[in-house]
């Protein structure tokens, strides 16, 4: 690099990543190392591209995901499977698509639709297979499966969809690991970001009250409570939390940290430090959606705008 050669902000590298590795006329890879399609975070990722001004990626990831809807009303993810949580993640794509793209609408009710059949008579979500959670993840994470149910029922006018998201919700407010931070930072995240956009913006709080006591001096969150290493998008998800709660200050913090580790390519691995155990070894897709969500709520609170 020239010294007159101005380095990239951090978040225009981080969508250039996002562009280097979306499969043409598909969707965002998984991670580095496994460079196939995912549903799951390309559906998710829709509304970061929407916000960014890329509605032309958003569409043909709209598009693709269209394609792959399986007869039920249910998506695949990669092992071929349909889980409730990575059909929800669709259908926040969907809901951003929504009177953009043609058969959005017919796609949106038949993933609502087929959602609902995964609720019990306790509330709890159920979900065809729970293989690739591996050991780390747990049921707590169908929380984050709720707001794009809710904002369906909203934008279709069925209000089914709406009271199905809010009945769910009272069952997993009642289990008692959902707000502690005693679990991977990602995935206890997702638990705060949907307590937020559903309006319990105390239980979050609560949630993150725990975190910001673990946080270091130099912004970093351990990705557990007891560890040394970092989970790169469980810091992004906490920035984006903060920012919604208003608490800038940790939130800025966390966005710094980020972009000191934010690498070369402006992806991240999906762990740092001794001992990192959460794919460290590859650059993960829903690292950089985060880390796009959150820098845009941090230009946000500075007054700035895309």
């Amino acid at each position: 690099m020239f010294f007159w050669q101005k380095k990239k902000p951090s978040y225009e590298r981080a969508m250039d990543w996002f562009k280097q590795h979306m499969v043409p006329s598909q969707g965002i890879i998984v991670h580095t190392k496994q460079p196939v399609p995912y549903p799951e975070v390309t559906g998710y990722f829709i509304p970061t591209l929407y916000n960014w001004g890329e509605k032309e990626l958003a569409r043909t990831c709209t598009k693709w995901l269209l394609s792959i809807q399986l007869s039920d009303g249910a998506f695949p993810a990669p092992d071929g499977v349909p889980y409730t949580f990575d059909t929800a993640q669709i259908m926040r794509g969907l809901c951003a698509a929504l009177g953009d793209v043609e058969g959005v609408e017919t796609a949106l009710r038949k993933a609502c639709d087929w959602t609902l059949t995964q609720v019990d008579a306790s509330g709890r979500l159920k979900t065809p297979s729970t293989e690739l959670w591996s050991d780390i993840a747990s049921d707590l994470i169908h929380t984050y499966a709720l707001p794009p149910l809710a904002q369906a029922g909203k934008l279709l006018g069925v209000k089914e969809y709406e009271e199905a998201a809010n009945f769910v919700l009272a069952y997993y407010k009642k289990q008692e690991g959902l707000v502690p931070f005693n679990r991977l930072t990602h995935f206890h995240a997702y638990a705060m970001e949907a307590l937020c956009e559903m309006g319990e913006l105390e239980l979050a709080a609560q949630g993150m009250a725990d975190v910001e006591k673990c946080q270091r001096a130099d912004g970093s969150i351990p990705a557990y409570p007891d560890v040394d290493w970092v989970c790169s998008t469980g810091m992004a998800q906490y920035a984006i939390v903060w920012y919604t709660l208003g608490k800038k200050q940790p939130a800025d913090q966390a966005m710094r940290y980020l972009e000191n580790i934010q690498n070369k390519s402006g992806g991240f691995n999906g762990s740092y430090g001794k001992g990192a155990k959460y794919i460290a070894g590859a650059e993960i897709s829903w690292a950089v959606k985060y880390f796009l969500d959150a820098h845009l709520l941090k230009m946000r609170a500075e007054g700035k705008h895309v």
